[in-house]
């Protein structure tokens, strides 16, 4: 949302002396080793990088890729990262540079294609980011597309998902794959009968894109849902999770819907989905991110980060910044909780602490790893950690 590229320029410009372009012999950053012992504490997180917007990716080798946006002296873009220990470590393999990130460039993603789609093969890597608003309120922001066949070292650009005509933006992609078609979904500012509403839409090769339509919305003009991630759930359905904000309310609650095929999203366009809370009552805010893996008495476990955390009478809880929410039971009933691997203290309403923090499951599904970014002295720094997924 709008809220994205208002912080990003001036913390990322006081915090770019610290950041260099990637360098394919640059040494892994490591995870501090933990002493041994018989229930040691868990590592300190271990940093990945300045920047904001990090993401994880799980590839078809057993890799895991990560990105951040960034900034050196050629401007905004990508870092692309590799791990080959369970994210344990990782090291700089690549970099995404759109042209127009020169204009700016915020909340971009990154998918691997799990199946062949038209003329994109499986196994393809595909990275999506918001670009162009600098230039103010009438810029023509754009979604652009890059693919990568070698893991994220060397990537070419596809296509423009969507562009804005001026007045509006189309923030935060996020793709999956159903029906044959590779889907690309996101915060869409450009419907003149709503604030923001969540649009997608569909190709076949990346460089073509079509059948724009809205999948979620608000009958209420000033609701604006956004900021969609999608998890594939073990028996292949999907869950996706969507932040409710209102404009001139810190809001922002994440609210979760199914779909058995991708086609269709809960009781259609104006169904929220069930409203993420704990037992206690109290909510996540902002930027939610899910990720499920197997585990529970129905076979899913659904794992829930936000920016922040507040109690059942919407203040700010003392645990902000050092949850995940838990649920076992597909959304329904109190979610619990456990102890987000890297925590982060008092995040607010902005676009750097613990904001967007993506979330995959590591190790057979033992533990979590979590890439989020902290703020200190004007500046922005991505660190990653793993822990526990939660009793089984």
């Amino acid at each position: 949302m709008r809220r994205v590229l208002r912080g990003l320029a001036l913390v990322l410009a006081l915090g770019c002396a610290a950041v260099a372009s990637p360098a394919l012999s640059a040494p892994a950053i490591a995870a501090p080793a933990v002493p041994a012992k018989a229930q040691p504490a868990p590592p300190e997180p271990a940093v990945l990088g300045v920047g904001q917007y990090p993401r994880l990716a799980r590839l078809d080798t057993g890799a895991i890729v990560a990105s951040l946006t960034t900034r050196d002296a050629q401007g905004d873009f990508t870092q692309i990262m590799e791990s080959t220990d369970e994210g344990a470590s990782f090291h700089p393999i690549g970099a995404v540079r759109d042209p127009e990130a020169v204009q700016g460039q915020c909340c971009s993603t990154l998918f691997e294609m799990p199946q062949q789609v038209g003329t994109l093969p499986a196994g393809t890597l595909l990275w999506a980011g918001t670009v162009g608003y600098l230039p103010g309120p009438a810029a023509k922001v754009g979604i652009k597309v890059w693919s990568s066949g070698d893991g994220g070292r060397t990537w070419a650009p596809l296509g423009v998902a969507a562009r804005s005509a001026g007045g509006g933006g189309v923030w935060e992609p996020e793709f999956t794959v159903d029906a044959g078609l590779l889907w690309l979904y996101y915060a869409d500012e450009t419907e003149a009968a709503h604030s923001q509403v969540i649009s997608r839409v569909a190709t076949i090769d990346g460089v073509n894109w079509w059948g724009r339509h809205v999948v979620q919305a608000n009958g209420e003009h000033s609701l604006r849902p956004g900021m969609a991630t999608i998890a594939r759930l073990p028996d292949g359905r999907l869950a996706s999770t969507h932040e409710m904000c209102e404009v001139g309310r810190d809001r922002c609650t994440p609210y979760l819907r199914f779909s058995d095929t991708g086609l269709w999203w809960g009781n259609g366009v104006l169904d929220q989905g069930i409203q993420v809370m704990a037992g206690d009552g109290s909510k996540l805010k902002h930027s939610p991110y899910l990720t499920a893996l197997a585990g529970g008495a129905l076979g899913t476990r659904l794992v829930l980060g936000g920016q922040a955390l507040v109690d059942r009478d919407g203040k700010r809880d003392p645990r902000s910044g050092k949850v995940l929410f838990v649920n076992d039971t597909l959304g329904s009933g109190p979610w619990f909780e456990i102890a987000a691997p890297v925590p982060v203290t008092d995040p607010q309403s902005n676009t750097c602490a613990n904001y967007s923090s993506p979330l995959l499951p590591v190790d057979g599904g033992a533990n979590i790893l979590q890439i989020a970014v902290t703020l200190k002295d004007g500046v922005c720094t991505a660190r990653f950690a793993k822990g526990s997924a939660g009793p089984r």
